[in-house]
């Protein structure tokens, strides 16, 4: 149910919405009469009125808390952010980890604004743009939503990475998506898409695998085809290490063999060998401007500012797991072979 404003009062009673105001607010300017007729108005529809903007002056980040172990590292960034901005503003923060959208209901009557964290239903949405309070996301939002959003660059990442490869020779290149349904991902790919496709010698195979143990049988079966990729750009930093791990226990030498790129620049792309090269992700930064972009439209104190969209740029970070294409992309039989015959 959506929460009752003083325009419902207002039709209630075939009052003013000014005169519904004052009322309530204890303001001069209305009978005592009308300031009663107004009050048990507000009773019956029941009306709760939000504390003013002073009183409530608390900001509530609310993340998830359904949250796989990809995300979980780039949440604590953000978290994080956040909450050194507000230190350094002086600005009260509270956490709140639900996906339930009764508790959010519940906190946007004390909160001045909110900072929302992950794919929250549609229901959570409804109750927070009913509410009035201001509110900046961080997760993907609906085409032309009417939101304050902070994101990433993922479809620019997956140029960026496109453009790398090419440059040293790659032709055959794989997109470890893993498993699909996950918006980054696709942008990301979709970037890779269009970059590979301005060049007609290339060519871009799309693998999709379950994550637990699914990466070789792709590989093989994209090889069966006759295509032998020189290069991988991972979807996230785990596949990318998981990628790593299979191939160098098969004998590809890493980037001789194949090279691989990443993304997030996560702790675990510095704890393998060759360590990762990869996109990283700005999180801290993305969490900072979220806490920034959140007062700034408090201070606007309604809708006169268009609905906004600040991306942050991630950064490409070149290691040792990436190098120029060999002459010929190695199989996963040759491997086989070799050792067969060792």
């Amino acid at each position: 149910m959506s929460r009752i404003t003083l325009q419902d009062i207002a039709d209630h009673t075939g009052l003013s919405k000014f005169a519904v105001s004052c009322s309530l607010s204890g303001k001069p300017g209305v009978s005592d009469t009308t300031r009663k007729r107004v009050q048990d108005a507000a009773v019956q529809l029941g009306y709760q009125r939000l504390k003013p903007a002073e009183e409530r002056r608390e900001i509530t980040l609310i993340f998830h808390d359904q949250v796989d172990s990809v995300s979980y590292e780039l949440r604590t960034m953000l978290q994080d952010g956040m909450q050194r901005e507000a230190h350094r503003l002086g600005q009260p923060v509270r956490l709140q980890w639900t996906h339930d959208a009764n508790r959010v209901e519940a906190m946007v009557k004390d909160s001045a604004g909110i900072i929302l964290v992950g794919p929250h239903e549609q229901k959570t949405l409804d109750i927070l743009r009913a509410s009035g309070v201001p509110v900046v996301r961080l997760g993907w939002v609906a085409p032309l939503e009417q939101a304050d959003h902070v994101g990433g660059t993922d479809h620019e990442a997956g140029i960026a990475v496109g453009e790398y490869l090419i440059g040293l020779g790659h032709r055959d290149i794989a997109f470890l998506q893993g498993e699909e349904g996950y918006r980054g991902r696709m942008e990301r790919y979709h970037g890779l898409r269009e970059s590979i496709e301005q060049y007609p010698d290339a060519r871009l195979h799309n693998l999709h695998f379950k994550e637990d143990g699914g990466f070789i049988p792709a590989l093989q079966s994209l090889q069966t085809t006759g295509i032998a990729p020189t290069a991988l750009f991972c979807a996230h930093d785990g596949l990318a290490l998981t990628a790593v791990s299979e191939l160098l226990a098969r004998g590809y030498r890493i980037p001789e063999d194949m090279s691989v790129v990443g993304f997030g620049d996560f702790s675990a792309a510095t704890q393998i060998s060759p360590q990762l090269t990869t996109i990283k992700v700005q999180g801290l930064e993305m969490g900072a401007t979220a806490l920034r972009l959140l007062l700034e439209r408090i201070e606007t104190q309604g809708d006169t500012v268009p609905a906004r969209r600040i991306l942050i740029a991630s950064t490409f970070v070149e290691r040792r797991s990436s190098g120029p294409a060999p002459k010929h992309g190695k199989s996963l039989d040759q491997t086989t072979r070799k050792e067969a015959g060792s």
